[in-house]
């Protein structure tokens, strides 16, 4: 598989749309590079760019657009409310598949190099890419900002990594590293107090406030031993935060760095903002993310606050992101489409079009057409994902159901489950046609020398094996589903048993269909053994499914008659 990073380079320009546009043209003329997200603030004057692409391509478009930033962005004339010291301010790489943060730190110390000696741009590496400890932090390294960097860039401490030790007047200096995924997060206040805001913000960032003699704000500031400030520390590790007052919205915001969800997530920092603002008599009213988001972060802040309404968390990824975006007041300031916002479906949406992205309708006249796929395999599993959906059904019915409150926590487990099994086979829809298409591919490769011919063969064998064992998962992963259908019409709501019924029957044809596409699949294998053993494993989970699909019907029709 292709490796991927994602560059979110940051411009000093949010309200000049021909300049954006300038430097978005850049990045997207590059062959090999998707532009995923642009996002402007006016108040801030600042443009976060987000596109992902094979590393040297990636490069390639970030070298591009550093320098067009350069020509167009003049930074004596820059104002706004973000720190910035230059045109192009930050330019992060970040691993997204198939890559370490090491290995993108190389190429950031590329992309570094290639500016410092092809521009009269200063650059600073920060993050992975950077040795020095003390050059790590981006703040630190931006302290002062363009205004003050004319000086601070003399000082021998501070010598650019690459390029010359002299403030470029237009450009001003630029800083380029790897880094994690980082979240851009702004809460919304219902108060134009800057001084409020950064009131909250110090109780929530994990560098909290300096801790002062006398009155709280305006007393002398306490030092250890080495003059450095007593800190009160905030309540949320990994997070960076200020208040600031942003005129085109006409409110206060705490706008936010989360350098690591994994240890404060977005609904954990937006709980304890609402917490400090309550507790100063304001008002949360919704919140902004910049630039892209991981689908992890949205489908946990959507279960965070299933649990906290007792409701069940079994429900599809569709739902969790909408109680998210509800919940965090996400859609408050603009709309907030999934599609784009989301790291891992904008990427999806740049490379292939899925099946199972299709409309029913649409589904059905891509099967029902002369091409050769989606066939069976794929048909089989969509089918196995509809019979995992009624148990999911039948569990959020059953923890929904009134004078049922006391088992809500019981059938939320159950509808859990047949949801992670409805993924995985919705998943293998996909990855069967994927499988099918291999074999079509590798029967097309030359065969012109005995090389070929030998990479050729090799590769036909692997992706026949391959079309072998997806229909075998399919099998597997809908035989699991049987354990919830089974407890559901045994324990689950009864108006609902034969919808249970259903699954089982959708479940069973999915797990019948499947292993005719093992056995097809395994029948001209070269490797026998291997074929053989595929064969035996269908053999078992189709008798093992008939059985539990029997019992089901018997249950079920005996409660019906």
């Amino acid at each position: 598989m292709k490796r991927l990073i994602e560059c979110v380079p940051n411009f000093s320009e949010g309200r000049n749309p021909e300049i954006i546009r300038h430097i978005t043209n850049a990045i997207a003329d590059v062959e090999g590079v998707t532009l995923l997200d642009v996002d402007p603030g006016k108040a801030t004057n600042r443009t976060v760019v987000t596109f992902v692409g094979e590393p040297d391509h990636v490069v390639e478009a970030a070298y591009r657009a550093i320098r067009v930033a350069a020509e167009y962005i003049d930074m004596r004339n820059h104002k706004g409310e973000h720190a910035r010291m230059g045109a192009t301010d930050v330019c992060p790489l970040i691993p997204v598949r198939n890559i370490t943060l090491e290995e993108t730190a190389l190429y950031a110390r590329k992309l570094a190099q290639r500016i410092g000696e092809d521009t009269d741009i200063p650059v600073f590496l920060y993050g992975a890419a950077q040795d020095r400890e003390y050059r790590k932090d981006l703040s630190i390294i931006r302290a002062g900002e363009y205004e003050g960097f004319f000086q601070k860039i003399k000082l021998d401490e501070w010598k650019p990594d690459f390029g010359k030790s002299e403030m470029n007047p237009t450009a001003g200096a630029t800083v380029i590293g790897a880094r994690d995924f980082l979240i851009a997060y702004n809460v919304n206040l219902n108060t134009k107090s800057t001084r409020i805001a950064n009131r909250i913000a110090f109780d929530v960032r994990e560098a909290g406030r300096v801790i002062r003699d006398g009155n709280p704000f305006t007393g002398t500031i306490k030092r250890d031993s080495n003059g450095d400030a007593l800190r009160e520390p905030g309540k949320c590790k990994s997070v960076k935060a200020v208040g600031w007052y942003i005129e085109e919205y006409g409110i206060a915001q705490i706008s936010a760095n989360l350098t690591d969800y994994k240890i404060t997530s977005v609904h954990t920092f937006f709980e304890e903002v609402v917490s400090s603002a309550s507790e100063r008599g304001v008002r949360v009213t919704g919140s902004e993310l910049i630039g892209l988001i991981p689908l992890k972060v949205m489908l946990d802040a959507g279960r965070h606050f299933l649990k906290k309404q007792d409701r069940s968390l079994g429900v599809s990824e569709a739902e969790l992101i909408f109680i998210a975006v509800k919940s965090l007041g996400l859609d408050e300031l603009a709309p907030f489409d999934p599609q784009k916002k989301i790291i891992e479906y904008a990427i999806a949406s740049s490379e292939e079009r899925k099946l199972v992205s299709m409309t029913c309708s649409d589904f059905a006249d891509e099967t029902a057409s002369e091409s050769m796929a989606p066939g069976g395999g794929s048909i089989s599993a969509y089918t196995g994902a509809l019979g995992a959906s009624l148990s999911a059904m039948v569990a959020n019915l059953s923890a929904n159901k009134k004078g049922w409150e006391s088992r809500t926590s019981e059938f939320s487990e159950w509808a859990v489950q047949a949801q992670n099994i409805k993924d995985e086979l919705l998943f293998l829809v996909d990855e069967d046609t994927r499988s099918f298409n291999a074999i079509i591919e590798a029967i097309r490769m030359p065969k012109d020398n005995d090389e070929e011919i030998r990479i050729r063969r090799e590769a036909i064998a692997s992706a026949s094996v391959y079309a072998a064992e997806v229909p075998l998962r399919v099998m597997k992963t809908a035989n699991s589903a049987f354990e919830s259908i089974k407890y559901m019409v045994q324990n689950g709501n009864p108006n609902s048993i034969t919808d249970a019924g259903v699954g089982a029957l959708c479940v069973l044809t999915a797990i019948e269909g499947a292993g005719m596409n093992v056995l097809v699949n395994t029948k001209d294998l070269d490797d026998k053994q291997k074929a053989e053993e595929l064969k035996q494993q269908a053999d078992s989970i189709l008798s093992e499914a008939r059985s539990s699909c029997d019992e089901i019907r018997q249950i079920v029709m005996k409660h019906i008659r």
